[in-house]
This record gives structure tokens, sequence and C-alpha cells, in this order.
């Protein structure tokens, strides 16, 4: 159950991946990326994690398709 994140979270991340910005599968270098411009520090964290564990994935699939 740990994994489930809400709508605004994921639509949010993807929108952030989108804009080039610099997130990596580090989870505190995409919270320090993010800083202060999210509302509270719980979505910030949540949205951390989330693009932390896309980009895994991203990377995961690239290395399969090699």
């Amino acid at each position: 159950m740990g994994k489930i994140k809400s709508k605004t979270v994921r639509k949010t991340a993807n929108i952030l991946i989108k804009e080039d910005l610099e997130f990596s599968k580090d989870f505190e270098k995409n919270k320090r990326i993010l800083g202060k411009e999210m509302p509270s520090k719980r979505i910030r964290n949540r949205l951390a994690g989330l693009i932390s564990r896309l980009k895994k994935q991203e990377e995961k699939a690239k290395l399969e398709m090699q």
C-alpha cells in the first residue's frame, strides 16, 4: 500500500519531468531541486520520491533495451 500516490502528485511529477529539470534517481538531490517552491514539505518529499522512482524505472528500461 505504500506505493500509492495521489492523482495530483503523479500529474505534477510528470509535468516536472517533461520540463527537463536535472532530476536524477537520488531522492536527496531531487528534494533539493524542488526546494522551497512546493507548498508543503510532505508534497515536496512525495514528488521527490516519485520522480526518483520514475527515473530508476526509466534507466532500467534503457538498460533492458540494449
